[in-house]
């Protein structure tokens, strides 16, 4: 009987060794099986990962480049990188990179979108030789092609790019960077941004045509617009009128005020006394995205000349302008800015971008001598968002990355 148990015991304990003997087995295989394969799929997402940077990188040297690579061999595989275009008119691309290893594939998509003026709280070519000086304040990023100029302690609260160098008043002048400082950026301002603008008016916007002067008024969802000061108004709604959002008046000046609801570029074109844009009264929008982060409205104001603030009795305390302002060959500027009465405090919210910086006012020992106090303030959504066809600066930017 005895005999018996010990053999039912060895028995047992056999088949438990055989279970766990081939389980081990099987886990040990998977082991093997599992690292090949992660080994794999790793060496394949690299160089697919590889290939998208590859790809991104010829497009920021060459915006047109569109080659691709085709089976290029790269660390023991292959990738493949093409460039599709998913919007021709927006210049929207998509860089999609292939990276093959032994039987293994991964897939990198990255999409690129023109990069725009919009997201500068203030650039300019020429700084004219204004100083900034100690209570001067800079909130987001900032560009000049020209010397930065500092008398004091101004304070730059995004990333500052000049072309040339800093100039300080004297030993105990400093700038402040808050966000960081690159010195030799080109950044050049281009000569075609208010004829791309137009270019988009023709083709699912409104160009106003054989006008000297186009008074314009936002009226949330709507437009109402006239030739004359004295003339007759025409009301629209915006979305029927420019369904891309874009309008234009050629070869005039464009006149603006009101309260803009949605996303618009306007522009005015020509040169002569025209291409310029006049903020007759406040531009403000329907729901402000200080208040309202889930604000949708975007407003460009884009000039061949220049953006001026209308000496009128509108004006005379104050005025409020939500936008991005964009001067090709001109500046931003107060008409009457050394003449004018003391006309309260410009507040901005959004940015300025413009060739030649312009004044706004004049100041003497006791404070406000003519013009304007400036208030401005930029708009942070800029940094990722643009109004429609703002122009852009000739590079791309990535906007998504897919892996």
């Amino acid at each position: 009987m005895a005999g018996r148990a010990v053999l039912f015991l060895v028995i047992a304990f056999s088949t438990i060794y055989l279970i766990l003997g081939q389980n081990f087995g099987r886990l040990s295989n998977d082991s093997v099986k599992n690292y090949t394969q992660y080994y794999g799929s790793t060496i394949a997402h690299n160089i697919a990962v590889s290939g998208a940077n590859l790809g991104a990188n010829q497009v920021f040297f060459d915006p047109t480049w569109a080659a691709g690579y085709s089976n290029l061999s790269f660390n023991g595989g292959t990738v493949n990188v093409s460039v599709q275009v998913l919007d021709a008119f927006k210049n929207i691309r998509q860089i999609v990179s292939t990276g093959t290893f032994e039987n293994y594939s991964s897939v990198v998509k990255v999409t690129l979108q023109p990069s725009s003026f919009s997201k500068f709280a203030y650039y300019s070519v020429y700084e004219n030789g204004i100083w900034w000086v100690t209570g001067d304040t800079v909130f987001g990023p900032f560009h000049t092609q020209d010397y930065l100029r500092v008398a004091g302690h101004p304070v730059y609260n995004g990333k500052v790019t000049i072309l040339k160098s800093i100039v300080k008043y004297n030993s105990q002048s400093y700038p402040i960077f808050n966000g960081g400082f690159q010195q030799g950026v080109n950044l050049p301002l281009p000569t075609s941004g208010v004829a791309s603008l137009e270019t988009a008016s023709n083709s699912g916007g409104h160009t106003f045509t054989g006008h000297d002067t186009v008074y314009l008024t936002f009226a949330n969802d709507s437009l109402r617009y006239k030739f004359a000061y004295n003339g007759p108004q025409t009301t629209v709604l915006t979305s029927a009128f420019a369904p891309n959002g874009a309008i234009v008046a050629d070869n005039a000046v464009l006149r603006i005020q009101g309260t803009v609801k949605g996303q618009l570029s306007v522009g005015a074109t020509g040169s002569s006394g025209y291409g310029n844009i006049y903020i007759d009264d406040n531009v403000l929008y329907n729901s402000d995205p200080r208040t309202n982060p889930g604000s949708t409205d975007l407003l460009g104001i884009v000039a061949k000349n220049n953006v001026i603030v209308t000496d009128n009795v509108p004006n005379r305390s104050d005025v409020i302008i939500d936008g991005a302002i964009y001067a090709e060959s001109g500046g931003f500027g107060a008409q009457n800015y050394s003449t004018r009465p003391p006309s309260g405090t410009i507040y901005l919210l959004g940015g300025i971008t413009q060739n030649s910086r312009a004044a706004v006012g004049t100041f003497n020992s006791t404070g406000l001598a003519t013009g304007f106090y400036k208030n401005y303030r930029y708009d942070n959504r800029l940094m990722s968002s643009s109004p429609p066809y703002f122009p852009n600066t000739g590079a791309f930017e990535v906007i998504s990355w897919y892996e």
